[in-house]
């Protein structure tokens, strides 16, 4: 596989679909690992989106793709917030995206960021809302940050494709 800084490939509904297999596996994954954090967010999940530099790739055919930042966004549990720091580097596998500079040498793709966020919503918010009163207040740098491209979401799948805020 080439390393190319960017991709200027287009971001497909498949892609899309490849990303959200990866975040339901690694979100299984970390809650068999931790049941504690299960116990309190299994059940919680609002929403799970494509954010940064993607997104905003998806949303307008430009600016490429270096990575993939993939954000699960929660329903903040009364007890504690989900842990912030959280991130977990996966590999896109072989694509048309090419392969990411830099880059562990095991990996035949792009790198995929897992990452995790908890808004204070109820568990029935709608995600879109959600994801934009968060971006909105602006009370974090990471919601600044996200604030700056776009925000495509992955699941629900009935919404997977929706740009959710940030382009146009």
């Amino acid at each position: 596989m080439e390393d190319r800084a960017r991709s200027q490939e287009r971001i497909t509904q498949s892609d899309l679909a490849r990303l959200a297999d990866l975040a339901e596996a690694d979100l299984a994954d970390l809650f068999d690992r931790t049941p504690d954090l299960a116990a309190l967010y299994r059940d919680r999940v609002l929403c799970v989106a494509l954010c940064q530099g993607a997104a905003l790739h998806y949303a307008d055919g430009r600016n490429g793709v270096k990575d993939f930042d993939v954000w699960t966004f929660f329903a903040a549990h009364p007890a504690r917030p989900f842990p912030s720091r959280r991130r977990k580097v996966l590999d896109f596998g072989p694509s048309k995206f090419g392969r990411s500079p830099g880059a562990p040498a095991r990996f035949t793709g792009r790198r995929v960021d897992m990452l995790g966020r908890s808004l204070p919503e109820p568990p029935d918010a709608d995600p879109i809302e959600a994801i934009r009163h968060y971006l909105r207040a602006r009370r974090t740098p990471t919601a600044k940050l996200l604030g700056e491209k776009a925000v495509v979401l992955i699941s629900p799948q009935g919404q997977r494709g929706t740009v959710a805020c940030g382009w146009p």
